[in-house]
């Protein structure tokens, strides 16, 4: 299921695509994310969590709908970090 269901715009996807090419960038976001299980992207307040402190790290002005729309999305991709499949799943669906 892709990410334009959600409501999640292809220009939004596109800024924070271009926006985590700078190694820094990429590095602090990467530091939230790290030691991320499976049971914290399907926790809505910890999904929430997670996408405020990355747009503060990427500058990004969300509105309350457009955050609802990307933690609605994180939720149904009940995404396991740890499962090599579902991070290559991921991978093409942003490519």
């Amino acid at each position: 299921m892709s990410y334009q269901q959600y409501g999640i715009s292809p220009q939004l996807v596109e800024r924070i695509k271009q926006k985590m090419k700078n190694p820094a960038v990429k590095d602090r976001v990467k530091a939230v994310v790290q030691d991320l299980s499976k049971v914290d992207l399907q926790n809505k307040a910890k999904v929430q969590q997670l996408v405020r402190a990355c747009n503060s790290i990427l500058n990004e002005r969300l509105s309350p709908a457009q955050e609802q729309q990307i933690v609605q999305f994180v939720l149904a991709q009940r995404i396991d970090p740890k499962n090599t499949f579902h991070l290559i799943k991921l991978w093409g669906m942003f490519r």
